[in-house]
C-alpha cells in the first residue's frame, strides 16, 4: 500500500487535493493576497497559478503519489456531469476554503481541464513510468 512520503499513513488521493495550492485558510492576509492579483478566469493568468502554486505543492511526491492524483482527475474529468464547482466551495467547519469561490469560477470544469492538461505535460516521464508498473504491487 502507497503511504504519504512522510507519514505512515496510506496515501488514498482525493480531488480536493488538487486545490491545496490555493487553500487560504489563515493565510488570508499572505497567500490570498498574493492570489488575489489573479484572475482564475483568464486562461493565461490560471496557467501561472497552476504551474506555480498548484503544481509545485506536489513537488516532494514520488511518481507514483503523481499518478495516483493525476487518476483521480481524470475520473472525475471523465465523468460528464461531475460538478467541479462544489470543489470551489469553503468548509470552515473543515478548514478549507480556496482563493476564489464558487460564484468567482465561470468555469469550474476548465479550471481542472487546465490542471489536468498542465500536470499531463509536466509529469509526463512520471506518469509513463508509472503506467508501466503494477499499481497493485504498490
Amino acid at each position: 500500500m502507497l503511504k504519504w512520503p512522510m507519514f505512515d499513513l496510506p496515501f488514498e488521493p482525493m480531488l480536493s487535493y488538487w486545490l491545496g495550492g490555493i487553500s487560504t485558510y489563515d493565510l488570508e492576509e499572505t497567500l490570498g493576497a498574493e492570489l488575489s492579483a489573479y484572475d482564475p478566469n483568464d486562461k493565461r493568468q490560471r496557467e501561472i497559478v497552476i504551474r506555480n502554486f498548484i503544481l509545485t505543492r506536489f513537488d516532494d511526491l514520488t511518481y507514483r503519489h503523481r499518478f495516483l492524483l493525476f487518476k483521480v482527475l481524470e475520473e472525475a474529468l471523465n465523468l460528464p456531469g461531475f460538478d467541479f464547482l462544489a470543489q470551489f466551495e469553503s468548509d470552515y467547519d473543515e478548514n478549507t476554503c480556496v482563493a476564489w469561490d464558487e460564484t468567482q469560477i465561470k468555469d469550474a470544469r476548465g479550471f481542472f481541464e487546465d490542471i489536468y492538461k498542465l500536470a499531463g505535460e509536466d509529469w509526463k516521464e512520471d506518469l509513463r513510468k508509472a503506467s508501466l508498473e503494477d499499481q497493485s504491487a504498490w
